[in-house]
């Protein structure tokens, strides 16, 4: 990214999580109710925002600038993991992904009780595509963008100081 400074980078890599999460909020009021690996993906991204405006506001960190690449990561492995369980890959959390286990041994006031316990929205589920890509694959992909923005910008730096 010739011509742009390591804080600058940075502060577009915090913007593009902000946006992430303006996203995620408007398909939330539009009626898409997120599950609970929706909602684990946000925190990265509300901490890379954060980090974002701490580099626009204090200036360049080296330190902020790595939080910023580990948040991001996180997002992008939180991500990746939900994407693989809605394409069945590998299994999710019980509770969000597989309904209410052990049904041949339970009482029906056992899974009376498990039902209504179940959270409404389920982690396995695609709610909304685009192009066959679920939002927690197009999460992936963003915050794998991100990523190396953030990493951009710490090897900018080491540029921009002559310690490359």
């Amino acid at each position: 990214m010739n011509g742009f400074s390591s804080k600058h980078i940075a502060v577009i890599a915090g913007a593009g999580s902000a946006a992430l999460l303006a996203a995620a909020l408007t398909f939330q009021s539009l009626g898409y109710a997120p599950c609970e690996l929706c909602i684990l993906q946000r925190w990265p991204h509300l901490a890379a925002a954060i980090i974002g405006g701490l580099i626009w506001w204090l200036g360049w960190r080296r330190w902020l600038a790595a939080l910023g690449l580990i948040a991001a990561l996180c997002a992008t492995g939180l991500a990746i993991y939900h994407a693989g369980v809605e394409l069945q890959i590998w299994q999710g959390p019980q509770h969000c992904s597989g309904g209410v286990s052990g049904l041949a041994t339970m009482s029906t006031q056992d899974l009376m009780a498990a039902l209504e316990q179940a959270p409404v929205v389920r982690c396995d589920e695609v709610a909304w595509s685009l192009f066959g890509i679920s939002m927690a694959g197009w999460n992936a992909i963003l915050s794998a963008g991100l990523s190396a923005l953030w990493l951009a910008s710490l090897r900018g730096r080491r540029r921009e100081t002559g310690l490359a």
